[in-house]
């Protein structure tokens, strides 16, 4: 088999939080078992873990459907985080002048991969 077929992606492209927030969330999830993210994932004190959490989810079942692969063997082989489109706000200030407020949106992306012998996770 190619490498290409034992790997399933997932993305989000409109999630309300800065890149900065949402890459720490998405770091701390890399070369886990899917099994292990999951649960960090659920017990996480992060707002944007949910959202985070439902992608890992479409990424396992992309997997699991299209892809034919095994739940168990499956690791998080890559999540990156890029920006999106930015709201811009105003509020007013002092004098009659205006303070801008900018509302930044991200993308997520998460490949999940079947690997055939068992690696440590990372912690």
């Amino acid at each position: 088999m190619s490498q290409n077929n034992l790997q399933a992606i997932a993305k989000d492209n409109m999630l309300r939080v800065s890149p900065t927030k949402l890459s720490l969330v998405a770091n701390s999830i890399i070369n886990k078992s899917v099994s292990n993210a999951i649960n960090q994932l659920k017990f996480s004190d992060k707002r944007i873990s949910r959202n985070v959490l439902k992608v890992l989810n479409a990424a396992i079942a992309n997997a699991e459907n299209n892809k034919q692969l095994d739940i168990d063997k499956l690791f998080i082989k890559e999540a990156y985080v890029g920006k999106s489109l930015r709201m811009k706000r105003w509020r007013p200030r002092a004098k009659g002048r205006a303070g801008s407020i900018i509302k930044p949106f991200s993308k997520i992306t998460i490949v999940v991969e079947e690997r055939l012998k068992k690696q440590k996770d990372v912690k």
